[in-house]
């Protein structure tokens, strides 16, 4: 990707961003820098089916909470013995734990599905151990600390195969590293408009963009931090030995047409193909927003309840 177009897709994806933060209504005056900050997330509203954990992280150091839902008979006495698979959905940059149901219709979508949903608070961590702060672990703290929490508190499927995860912008490239990384803990991984370049974009193309540079800095280090490259889904999607590529879980990922990061998605599906690794991929109209996001979560719930065995006869 040359400079100019990356910057392209930076300005564009600066815009999609901001929409996607929900900035105050009152608009600043013409030519003023608009602070990013992190939005107020709006109250869950009370559904039985929801439960909110406060967990403790011992690795960052830190309340991270998240969501539960559970399927519709997960409480009825007949289903008091009953194992259910797990979907993992994580949020995006600027995001937290609860945007998928404050600004979705989730539980409306997962309603069909024997499914446990859980949402975790990954704040701006980019799913990815920190190169700069040492508590800043959001990789470990999902993998070693989540899940097994998870399946301590509900009655979860509790190998591979029932267990899945996905995510939303940078949510989805972390659920599709997490799918490169730990094939051994996922059977299928998804992502909706997934920044799958985030770890080789540089400062000299982001002056403009010092709020998404405060961000990446922290986690992936300066351009020639090892880092990066351990971290970089294309990359590692590429690379991936041949003899291992059967033991990786399932990929789905779609991206809309209007999308800046629609031309990394493209990529990634090229490199699919080429290295024959099993997957579908999807584009079509949509831009980086809610209305695109509802939409395809309703695809992504689908196909795992096909594949990790929770159809109810609903699909």
């Amino acid at each position: 990707m040359t400079k100019h177009t990356r910057a392209l897709l930076l300005i564009a994806l600066t815009v999609a961003l901001t929409a996607y933060a929900q900035q105050p209504a009152a608009s600043p005056p013409p030519g003023a820098p608009v602070a990013q900050a992190t939005p107020t997330p709006t109250p869950t509203p009370q559904d039985p089916r929801v439960k909110t954990i406060q967990f403790e992280s011992k690795l960052v150091g830190k309340t991270l909470p998240y969501n539960v839902l559970l399927p519709v008979d997960y409480d009825q006495p007949a289903s008091k013995a009953k194992r259910y698979p797990v979907v993992y959905l994580l949020h995006g940059l600027t995001g937290h734990y609860d945007n998928w149901f404050d600004r979705s219709k989730l539980a409306d979508h997962a309603a069909p599905y024997g499914l446990i949903i859980v949402t975790p608070e990954g704040n701006d961590g980019w799913y990815t151990d920190s190169v700069s702060v040492p508590s800043d672990k959001y990789e470990t703290y999902i993998i070693d600390e989540l899940l097994p929490d998870v399946q301590r508190r509900y009655r979860t499927v509790e190998t591979r195969e029932g267990r899945a995860i996905a995510g939303l912008s940078m949510g989805g490239y972390g659920a599709l590293k997490f799918g490169v990384k730990h094939p051994q803990t996922f059977a299928l991984v998804g992502s909706m408009s997934g920044a799958f370049d985030v770890a080789s974009w540089k400062e000299a193309d982001m002056a403009a963009f010092q709020w998404i540079w405060k961000t990446l800095l922290p986690v992936f280090g300066a351009e020639n931090n090892p880092t990066r490259p351990a971290n970089d889904v294309l990359k590692l999607f590429r690379e991936v030995p041949a003899e291992k590529i059967s033991a990786l879980p399932y990929v789905y990922f779609d991206c809309g047409t209007e999308d800046p990061l629609f031309p990394s998605n493209r990529v990634l599906a090229e490199i699919l193909l080429q290295r024959k690794i099993p997957h579908q991929y999807r584009q079509l109209p949509g831009r980086h927003d809610w209305p695109y996001w509802d939409a395809q979560v309703k695809e992504v719930l689908k196909l795992a309840a096909k594949r990790l065995g929770a159809c109810n006869a609903n699909c």
